[in-house]
């Protein structure tokens, strides 16, 4: 997962609102979100490489993310999968503040990382190259491949076009699912410098990236209402191309 967008108790009907696009590499074999069948209390797609995940919900009313924080002098991966730190939540029943103090132990273990965690009463975010956690503040967000609200020109638009989406009265998945299907390049300018090459860091400046072998494989959209009910909508990309929607719903 390389974008984020949320909104977090700003709107009255809705306490959580997510918008999201997972960027990887094509060839790296991927299940659509689904009910899993070895925890069925998890709603998420699954990374069938390690068996983990980058975003999903439970049915107890948790919410997990997790994005790579890119930084080429680090190794890329660490002893143990960032897709353990999602389903590991979700299936959890424990606080997050001690979730989050179990992992600083071991953040070591893990290749750079964020992790947005919600457990129905609260929002966590926690970047284990910096170590740093923060109770996230009431307002729209954003997170990709540095930290917290980082101004990356893709990061700053994906929270531009959520807060204006917000605005409206209901705010349903289908409305927010295309707010990150957008490819155009940031200027030079505003590009972030973060040692890739600069034809790489433009090509990952747009909100959807779309490389010959790499590029955004599922947008994902979440609501998260005062009654309980949480709505899921799921879209996937074959190479770029719109190839089908998922959509869940979790009632309490």
């Amino acid at each position: 997962m390389c974008l984020i967008a949320f909104a977090y108790q700003s709107h009255p009907t809705f306490p959580l609102i997510i918008i999201a696009n997972r960027d990887e590499f094509y060839e790296r074999p991927t299940a659509a979100a689904a009910f899993w069948e070895d925890a069925p209390m998890i709603l998420a797609g699954r990374d069938l490489k390690m068996n983990g995940s980058w975003l999903g919900v439970s049915t107890s009313g948790r919410f997990a993310a997790i994005t790579n924080y890119r930084d080429p002098s680090r190794p890329e991966s660490g002893e143990l999968s960032r897709g353990e730190i999602v389903q590991t939540f979700l299936s959890a029943k424990q606080g997050t503040s001690s979730f989050i103090d179990e992992l600083r132990e071991k953040r070591a273990l893990y290749g750079g990382f964020n992790v947005l965690l919600y457990d129905g009463v609260a929002l966590h975010h926690y970047n284990n190259v910096v170590d740093e956690h923060h109770i996230v503040p009431p307002g729209v967000h954003s997170v990709s491949n540095a930290t917290l609200n980082t101004a990356w020109p893709k990061a700053r638009f994906a929270k531009e076009v959520l807060q204006t989406a917000i605005t409206a009265e209901t705010v349903d998945t289908t409305d927010l699912i295309s707010l990150l299907a957008n490819e155009q390049i940031a200027p030079d300018e505003t590009l972030p410098n973060t040692g890739v090459g600069i034809h790489l860091e433009r090509a990952l400046s747009a909100a959807f990236v779309n490389l010959p072998n790499y590029g955004t494989r599922c947008s994902t959209a979440i609501t998260f209402q005062q009654n309980g009910t949480i709505q899921l909508l799921e879209r996937t990309y074959e190479q770029g191309q719109l190839a089908f929607d998922t959509a869940y719903e979790i009632k309490s």
